[in-house]
């Protein structure tokens, strides 16, 4: 496993060693193009006929049916259902705390003004299936949503050969609520949910990972201004920041664990340790890799494109990572609370030796649903805020409209709107 070191770069050298890969998107741009306007214009038609090209299976109900569900609740182990409902509570109890009733304001004497929480009516769920079945965000998604609460939420998945979504998708989302389902996965879903389709109803903003696919499909839908998306998505990410008592075993572990989610996932560890620490991780690395042989194809070439960077401090590793706006950072040093209070950006961050990243992927409470490639800079993860929007309330009496009237006269004299000023003036006559 080939891991590139660098030694105490300089602040010029930055750009090139952070640097995330770059695709060439007009090749899927203009594979995804034609999918998305096919979509819109056949519906259904183009949904089943994607389906029997890309998954294999001739579709003949796009919507899941109750027996359906059924069936994946008799599939599901009592173990599983049972870790399900830990992580559900954990999710709501954090996510509970996010929900806040706003003050009205009296701005002066006879102004009042507030705001008002309304949730967004129609959401949709993309959650992968396949190999790596995402019942996880289903969790980190419906929650929000259904304390947002949002009236319509619809969910669709790939099929698998059989024709099937995997049964603990469907039993998670069963288990939340959610049972408007579709059997339909790529692209095309992102497109049947912005355009709808005689099955699939359209809807207001869509939610979750996909692969480079479904990211452009969600791009395209949102720049043409269909729909609104959650955040821009691409690869997992971890950065760690690790000093002397960080434990090579756990930090090895946490870097294999992002590893295993795409072969195109940001792996990036920044430490101030010598040369024998680092020689400690590498042969962790090695040594753990050993005994995953599930995805290990993937992590190895998740690692081709890994990092250790050594600094002198761990400030010139704060401003580093600042720059890098990681997804998932994991500050692994003495005096962990006092180095994160540095972070301007990153989407999620864990402190200290016993913070994986993973049981946070899952069960801890925060969302997992978080900005990549940098984004973290102006995006923050899914939250009950990501499911509604605010509108503003005025109210204002007679007295109150006098009390501001001159300087709206002045100002709006000074822009040229005459008829602004007007609208005033002409309450203020008697």
């Amino acid at each position: 496993m080939n891991i590139q070191v660098y030694m105490h770069p300089s602040f010029n050298t930055w750009k090139y060693i952070i640097k995330r890969p770059i695709k060439d998107i007009s090749i899927l741009t203009d594979s995804v193009t034609p999918i998305i306007n096919n979509v819109k214009k056949y519906g259904d038609l183009a949904l089943k006929t994607y389906t029997k090209k890309y998954d294999n299976f001739n579709l003949k109900y796009i919507q899941v049916t109750e027996e359906d569900i059924n069936k994946a609740n008799i599939k599901i182990s009592n173990c599983l259902k049972k870790s399900i409902e830990i992580a559900y509570k954990n999710i709501k109890f954090f996510h509970q705390k996010q929900i806040h009733e706003e003050s009205k304001i009296e701005v002066l004497p006879g102004i009042i003004c507030w705001r008002k929480s309304v949730p967004i009516e129609k959401v949709g769920f993309y959650i992968p299936g396949g190999s790596a079945p995402l019942l996880s965000t289903v969790l980190m998604l419906g929650i929000p949503g259904k304390l947002a609460g949002c009236e319509n939420i619809i969910l669709c998945s790939p099929p698998n050969k059989n024709g099937e979504i995997h049964p603990s998708i469907l039993y998670t989302a069963k288990y939340i609520g959610i049972t408007q389902i579709y059997k339909i996965g790529g692209a095309q879903a992102i497109a049947a949910m912005a355009y709808g389709t005689e099955s699939i109803p359209s809807v207001y903003k869509i939610f979750g990972p996909g692969n480079s696919y479904v990211t452009i499909a969600k791009q395209i839908v949102s720049q043409n201004g269909i729909v609104a998306i959650d955040i821009p998505a691409g690869p997992s990410e971890i950065v760690i920041l690790a000093d002397n008592t960080a434990n090579p075993e756990y930090v090895a572990s946490d870097l294999l664990s992002q590893s295993e989610h795409d072969m195109e996932s940001y792996i990036l560890l920044v430490t101030i340790n010598e040369s024998w620490w680092i020689e400690k991780v590498k042969s962790e690395l090695k040594k753990q890799l050993i005994n995953l042989s599930y995805r290990k194809n993937i992590m190895k070439k998740a690692f081709e494109k890994s990092k250790i960077i050594v600094f002198d401090s761990l400030e010139e590793g704060i401003n580093l990572i600042n720059e890098i706006a990681p997804e998932h950072l994991i500050i692994n040093c003495n005096n962990a609370i006092y180095w994160s209070n540095k972070i301007k950006n990153a989407g999620s961050i864990f402190l200290g030796n016993y913070s994986p990243i993973s049981i946070g992927d899952y069960a801890t409470g925060p969302n997992h649903v978080l900005p990549t490639y940098g984004y973290a800079k102006s995006y923050s993860g899914v939250s009950v805020d990501s499911f509604i929007k605010k509108i503003t309330f005025q109210k204002i009496s007679k007295k109150g409209l006098r009390n501001l009237s001159k300087c709206v006269d002045v100002l709006s004299s000074e822009e040229g709107l005459i008829a602004h000023k007007k609208s005033i003036n002409i309450r203020l006559k008697k």
